[in-house]
């Protein structure tokens, strides 16, 4: 048999191996590049990199090997071209719309989004002229009739956060390019591993690698997976002179997530989707929101689009009232109350009050996210210690 190069490799292997880049000292895990600045060997090689002449390491603003690693193992795992790794995901999101956008262009979005993500669509690039229109990312005709001759770019979070409606890519991804428009994905909840966005048509793909990507809650980090066209004429100078960084010891640390991030998805998913199953089944939970079970409204899609698989965050909403929610979350003792996701501890947040707080009452309202909505991040203990946690706290 003919020895296979790394592109041949499946995507487990390519999660453990893509992109190591080993010292004259052949460690075995990767190596940490702790430095900020590079030594040349004399002025010619100096003046060679800065001009673009010559390969190598300038400063770890700009690029550096540990995290270089880490961005050649993401785009590996995507399918994209290249990729750049950010100090966070909300720096990865702004990156992939400041980096090409300017003042009269058109930002089509939709309305249900991380509340941060809302505010830089929303707010923060109109102070900069570029206007942008929020529409319902399950109505298609509304992407189509959003559009504008300066329209240049698409946003959208699928699974959404935090009630996990699923949104056809395929379809937003051919009205986008039709307007000649780029598709921006935010890709968080699905993971790679479950759903690639480019093969869909998106454009641009970003994540906060301080979700499912750490896994352990450890460091902050974002990335954003584009071609080498939008890297050259766009990404590349955006990140070397405003300076939104991973630093290399979060690169470390993600790479080392990277290698479990498949077998940890996997469990996440059959974890949520036995838990949603079981509030489904309770008589305190008035409606329970997860891709995975056939009474969601876009089950199909999800199951096309995500590798056949729900995901592992679950929703659901109480009977009852904000205050009823809080009992039952002060009741629980597995599942612990945190905004934060993806990670191996359960985690489960109350939206209107943390993640989506900012947000006005009638934005909230409108997207359904009200005062006895819940958001689980299912981790990765016993199943039936999370099951009995949950009964528990219903009972309370």
């Amino acid at each position: 048999m003919a020895k296979k190069s790394s592109k041949q490799w499946r995507p487990q292997t390519r999660l453990v191996h893509e992109g190591t880049q080993r010292s004259q000292h052949g460690e075995n895990a990767e190596a940490l590049f702790l430095t900020s600045g590079y030594v040349y060997e004399n002025a010619q090689t100096a003046r060679d990199r800065f001009a673009g002449d010559a390969d190598g390491f300038i400063y770890s603003r700009f690029s550096n090997p540990t995290v270089s690693m880490f961005e050649e193992r993401m785009t590996a795992l995507e399918g994209s071209e290249t990729a750049r790794a950010t100090a966070t995901g909300m720096a990865a999101v702004t990156a992939s719309m400041l980096s090409h956008l300017q003042a009269g262009d058109h930002v089509v979005a939709a309305k249900a989004l991380f509340s941060s993500c809302r505010y830089v669509i929303e707010d923060f690039l109109p102070r900069f002229g570029v206007a942008s229109t929020l529409v319902d990312g399950l109505d298609i005709e509304q992407w189509r009739a959003a559009c504008r001759p300066e329209t240049k770019a698409f946003f959208l979070e699928t699974p959404t956060n935090p009630r996990l409606e699923i949104l056809d890519l395929r379809s937003i991804a051919d009205i986008a390019h039709d307007n000649g428009a780029l598709l921006v994905v935010d890709n968080v909840f699905a993971t790679p591993i479950l759903q690639r966005p480019m093969e869909f048509g998106a454009d641009i793909v970003v994540y906060s690698a301080t979700k499912y990507i750490d896994g352990q809650g450890r460091c902050l980090g974002g990335c954003v997976l584009c071609s080498e066209q939008f890297l050259e004429d766009h990404l590349r100078t955006y990140m070397r002179q405003t300076g939104p960084a991973m630093s290399p010891f979060n690169a470390w640390v993600m790479l080392k997530g990277l290698e479990t991030l498949d077998i940890r998805v996997r469990r996440h998913c059959d974890n949520a989707r036995v838990l949603a199953e079981f509030l489904g089944e309770s008589s305190a939970v008035r409606r329970v929101f997860y891709p995975g079970l056939p009474n969601h409204p876009q089950h199909n899609l999800a199951m096309a689009q995500m590798d056949g698989s729900g995901g592992g965050m679950i929703a659901f909403e109480l009977d009852g009232d904000q205050s009823r929610a809080f009992r039952f979350l002060d009741a629980l003792e597995v599942i612990l109350i945190s905004n934060n996701l993806g990670d191996t501890k359960s985690l489960i947040t109350h939206p209107t009050t943390t993640t989506h707080q900012r947000l006005e009452e009638e934005a909230r309202l409108e997207l359904g996210i009200g005062e006895n909505l819940l958001r689980l991040s299912v981790g990765l203990e016993d199943v039936e210690d999370l099951r009995d946690d949950l009964e528990m706290a219903l009972a309370a």
